[in-house]
């Protein structure tokens, strides 16, 4: 490939993902945020659906230690759906409580991200940059399950997003958004539930109760609250930027009038 290939090429990469799509048409956006509720309302597909949510998890680990200053040691994902993210550095402070904290609101707020993404009309873009994120999180993966779990993930967004026509696209797009926005409330649930049984002290909630002497029922508190506040934003960007739908939540922007 000479020269002027490479730059026709990489111009036409950086037009796809500069150009806007036009507005999904409203019942896609409904389908698949009923498609998204199944998948996390109804158990067995939930055993699946959440390693997307746990990748997004300790993918947020990884991301809050690096930017806080502790180094990144490895991050293992199981084919139980739970996940490990260590890091080193000062087992207290600050950069401590944020890589702690990090991991619950993640899926949530990667969902969020996502949903401002689409309400502008960035499907390529938005899709491209979850190949990139994976890309980045399988260097740091040391298990073979999380290789493949991650792999897998970054192969199917790369195969809708390089030969899927623009409504598959769009499809898989909000489904994959959706999915993160309603997931986020599952998982905090569940953590609650594992406290309440087992007392072992080990999960985040109990980790930031240790590194900040607030209860560990506080943070599920937070978890909560911010899943379910991503869920209304997002659903709110989602929908506000659907043909025929008008929200002036959360812009605060007038609809048009008829």
């Amino acid at each position: 490939m000479d020269t002027g290939d490479l730059i026709d090429r990489s111009s036409s990469i950086a037009e796809r993902l500069t150009t806007t799509q036009a507005a999904p048409p409203p019942w896609l956006v409904l389908a698949t945020a009923v498609a998204a509720l199944i998948l996390v309302g109804y158990g067995p597909l939930w055993r699946i659906t959440r390693n997307v949510v746990t990748i997004a998890h300790e993918g947020g680990h990884a991301l809050i230690a690096l930017l806080s200053g502790r180094r990144l040691n490895a991050i293992t994902l199981h084919s139980d759906t739970s996940g490990l993210t260590v890091s080193s550095g000062k087992p207290y402070g600050l950069g401590m409580i944020l890589t702690a904290l990090a991991g619950y609101p993640a899926p949530p707020l990667v969902g969020l991200g996502f949903a401002a993404l689409l309400g502008a009309g960035r499907i390529t873009l938005m899709l491209w940059i979850a190949i990139a994120a994976l890309a980045v999180m399988l260097v740091m993966i040391r298990n073979v399950y999380g290789v493949i779990s991650v792999v897998s993930t970054g192969a199917l967004v790369f195969a809708v997003s390089r030969f899927g026509s623009d409504a598959l696209q769009a499809g898989f797009a909000y489904l994959a958004t959706w999915l993160l926005l309603l997931a986020g409330s599952r998982p905090v649930l569940e953590l609650q539930r594992t406290r309440s049984r087992m007392r072992d002290g080990t999960t985040d909630a109990d980790q930031l109760a240790r590194l900040t002497r607030l209860p560990g029922l506080f943070w599920v508190v937070v978890f909560l609250a911010v899943a379910l506040g991503a869920l209304v934003l997002g659903a709110g960007l989602l929908l506000s930027a659907t043909e025929g739908i008008c929200l002036p939540i959360p812009n605060g922007a007038d609809c048009p009038a008829n």
